[in-house]
């Protein structure tokens, strides 16, 4: 379970990281309003952060992918340890009778 914990925590990671590169982006579009920066100075450091975006956004999607293997490994586990312990009370009522 640690393993998907992990996943799950790396998540919500990269989910606070995407927000605070958005909010970063909103700065700058307040200082452009104030006249504080340039509409290419604006553009420029705007397609930067929107690259860190995107880099952090297909990471978190890998790990989603990566989170929903496990899980789906971990039920197939699951559904295999019950199989087995059935087959062994058809067993044991083989044996019985």
């Amino acid at each position: 379970m640690s393993f998907t914990k992990r996943l799950e925590r790396n998540i919500g990671k990269k989910e606070k990281d995407i927000e605070k590169e958005k909010m970063k982006i909103e700065v700058l579009k307040e200082k452009l309003d104030s006249h504080k920066i340039t509409r290419a100075e604006f553009n420029i450091k705007k397609k930067r952060i929107e690259e860190k975006i995107r880099a952090m956004d297909s990471r978190m999607r890998v790990l989603q992918g990566g989170l929903t293997r496990e899980k789906r490994h971990q039920e197939e586990l699951a559904e295999e340890k019950k199989k087995k312990k059935e087959e062994k009370q058809k067993k044991k009522k083989k044996k019985e009778e």
